[in-house]
């Protein structure tokens, strides 16, 4: 006799049990930072003393991928550049959180229109929080990882997360024409 598919222990543990495998994860964020321009001074300064992520439970300067829980992408997302984003996400292991930090990372920032600039990291890999400003400051950087926090709380482990992304699909460099990514559905002119 077979016995029945039962879903991933963390769904059928008690609720209270749910709150503390969330609380865990959301004061232990190891940080990895894939800085491309000057956003990424921005994230270094937020780690300093004066600013202090640490005592929100996030670990700066994850050794590697491997050992990360959040992957911020900060500054401009060059199309040369997309395969090793997507390559250092995947390397993540799971639960993996994606914060897109800046304009440029959000939407190609003032950098839009150039051919090789992907129109936002969200065409790449799925991003939890965005973060706006050219650059932002720290404060909203601590905000952002603040509203990811309240996002894992909120969760229930082992289920599949929504993530905002465009059109809910993976876009590449090569459906990206004359610096305008088409909505799904529509066809080229």
């Amino acid at each position: 006799m077979a016995t029945p598919r039962v879903g991933a222990p963390a769904e059928r543990a008690p609720r209270a049990v749910q709150v503390v495998l969330n609380w865990g994860r959301k004061y232990s964020l190891w940080v990895f930072n894939f800085g491309l321009a000057c956003c990424a001074i921005e994230f270094i300064s937020a780690s300093t003393a004066r600013h202090d992520f640490i005592r929100l439970g996030v670990i700066p300067f994850a050794p590697g991928p491997r050992q990360a829980d959040l992957m911020v992408v900060s500054g401009t997302v060059t199309d040369k550049m997309a395969p090793a984003i997507r390559r250092l996400h995947d390397q993540m292991p799971e639960p993996k959180y994606v914060i897109s930090f800046g304009a440029c990372s959000n939407s190609g920032g003032p950098y839009w229109d150039s051919y090789c600039v992907t129109k936002g990291v969200d065409q790449l890999i799925p991003v939890d929080v965005y973060v706006p400003g050219c650059p932002p400051r720290p404060e909203a950087l601590l905000a952002g990882i603040v509203q990811l926090q309240d996002q894992i709380a909120a969760e229930v482990p082992g289920r599949a997360r929504a993530h905002a992304r465009y059109g809910d699909r993976d876009v590449s460099a090569g459906e990206v024409t004359r610096g305008l990514v088409r909505p799904p559905g529509t066809d080229p002119a």
